[in-house]
């Protein structure tokens, strides 16, 4: 099987999976882009854990991390079979780099993983699991775990980082197709063209160099994701797809393939 990309998608608010528009036209049309994975495993900016854990769930639930939505989201699922074997290939992986990594017996998919799935992969008829992140930690250390876990996309697993290209939860407008401000695509734009040129020195000191970084990334764990999938792929990469949701939100997606 041919090396597969890795991903970083933009998830944006959890009814992305009920919305209709360009972001999730392109969510739709991505099971086309590629071939077909064997397993995902998706790095979601919304597990949070300390060491890096992975799940070995053999049944997945879809986790409803989230309130205030329609009843319509809440009747969705993503009954995808988990990937125990996937599970230990990255602990074994990421001990082989000198990291920890611990397992967890149950964890489900939650919204940064299953959201964009179920319109990708609607299928859902590949195994998936999750592997956290250390919001505490700094881009290295998520590029590090990434180049760990190079080895899976010559192993037909698909890695997905899923964030926010943008995150901003204080400026947020009520409106899904809000007007988006100048700060946040001017930090789009930053982010888009030093991923077109491979910078990942600049890539990694994001925080000091970019544009607007505080104002969209108050905090820093929906940019993580994107670290782990450039660690893995390689700094440089293609963008797949650029709009922007409620205002603030940027759904940039890239894929990294050196």
């Amino acid at each position: 099987m041919d090396s597969l990309p890795t991903i970083f998608l933009s998830h944006g608010a959890p009814d992305l999976a009920i919305r209709d528009g360009a972001v999730s036209d392109f969510l739709r049309s991505l099971h086309q882009q590629f071939p077909k994975p064997k397993a995902i495993l998706v790095i979601s900016a919304h597990w949070n854990s300390d060491p890096p854990t992975v799940s070995a769930a053999t049944n997945p639930r879809t986790i409803y991390d989230f309130s205030g939505f329609p009843n319509q989201l809440y009747e969705l699922s993503y009954p995808a079979l988990g990937a125990p074997e996937l599970s230990d290939r990255v602990a074994e992986l990421l001990t082989q780099a000198g990291m920890t990594c611990e397992t967890h017996p149950t964890k489900g998919l939650d919204h940064g993983a299953w959201t964009p799935l179920l319109l990708a992969y609607p299928v859902a008829d590949i195994p998936v699991t999750q592997l956290s992140i250390q919001s505490h930690r700094d881009p290295l250390h998520h590029w590090e775990i990434g180049k760990a876990l190079e080895p899976l996309r010559h192993e037909g697993v698909l890695i997905i980082g899923s964030g926010s290209a943008t995150h901003n939860m204080y400026a947020f407008n009520e409106s899904y197709n809000a007007e988006t401000p100048d700060w946040v695509r001017v930090f789009d734009r930053w982010l888009a063209q030093n991923i077109a040129e491979g910078n990942q020195e600049a890539l990694l000191q994001y925080r000091q160099r970019a544009p607007y970084a505080k104002e969209n990334h108050p905090t820093d764990e929906h940019l993580m994701p994107l670290f782990v999938a450039m660690g893995a792929g390689g700094a440089k990469g293609k963008q797949l797809h650029s709009s922007y949701t409620y205002g603030v939100f940027s759904m940039a997606a890239y894929a990294f393939m050196n």
